[in-house]
């Protein structure tokens, strides 16, 4: 059966790919015909679990290649994008999704911990976004030109507008990302380069197994989410996909919400 969304031919770098919700993310590109280079951080267990995913793309017919690259690093994005440009001669989409939480109360949290998640989560996402930029000016579109030369889709998070005690470093990266996506698309727009984000609510990844996997932990999770499930990192996947293709080609500047209605404030049902 044909994939519901055709991104036949063209070249997506996902961030992160190696787990969760970027290894979701890689693969449903791929379903729908992408080439993808699956980037990974560079150490051994992440190395060897990018190479899993570029395995099961390939098993299915796809094409991937896994890179090494630490995305708070400026060197190492600009290398990541030379790579995949030379293997695959072009660069369509940026999936910007790396992410990591440090948590901790604020009056314990220390200027390291701070730091790391607003290199990765924001000037790792600012970094990875301007090199994209940088990949599509390069190749203006060929007038007259119905659809976008190049799209960039950040991974937020719905802790860009819920506040996250405990994790004021992570709440603090995501909230900069939403004003940084909305930024780029008003700044990109006219050059024919679409910018939008997805913001995950709680979906069921490794970084976040504490509040799921056990029935009680689960249950009290399911008291934040009105739709009564959690995610899968496929529910975030699917609408990747399709702003990456050019059925929302009129879509720019927006966060889609993906998060059974968390950001709904559930707690406030029934109440004054």
């Amino acid at each position: 059966m044909r994939h519901a969304v055709d991104l036949t031919g063209r070249v997506a770098i996902v961030t992160g790919a190696n787990s969760g919700i970027g290894r979701g993310v890689a693969l449903e590109l791929a379903r729908a015909g992408a080439k993808v280079v699956v980037n990974h951080r560079p150490n051994e267990d992440s190395e060897r679990r990018g190479n899993e995913v570029v395995q099961s793309i390939t098993d299915a017919g796809g094409e991937a290649l896994a890179v090494a690259a630490d995305i708070s690093q400026e060197a190492d994005v600009e290398q990541l994008f030379l790579t995949a440009s030379a293997h695959f001669q072009s660069i369509d989409i940026l999936v910007n999704n790396a992410g990591i939480e440090q948590p901790a109360a604020i009056q314990d949290m220390t200027l390291a911990q701070w730091q790391k998640v607003i290199d990765t989560n924001l000037t790792g996402q600012f970094l990875c976004a301007r090199q994209a930029a940088r990949a599509f000016l390069a190749r203006a579109p060929t007038p007259p030109s119905d659809t976008a030369v190049g799209k960039i889709i950040f991974i937020s998070s719905v802790h860009e507008v819920i506040p996250w005690a405990f994790q004021a470093n992570y709440a603090a990266s995501k909230g900069g990302v939403s004003l940084l996506m909305q930024s780029l698309a008003q700044e990109l727009a006219p050059m024919k380069i679409r910018v939008n984000s997805v913001a995950p609510g709680a979906i069921r990844t490794p970084i976040n197994a504490p509040a799921w996997n056990t029935p009680e932990s689960l249950a009290s999770l399911l008291k934040l989410i009105p739709y009564g499930r959690i995610g899968e990192p496929e529910d975030v996947a699917r609408a990747v996909a399709w702003l990456a293709s050019d059925d929302s080609d009129y879509v720019t500047g927006t966060t889609l919400f993906v998060d059974g209605g968390m950001t709904l404030y559930p707690e406030f049902r029934g109440a004054g």
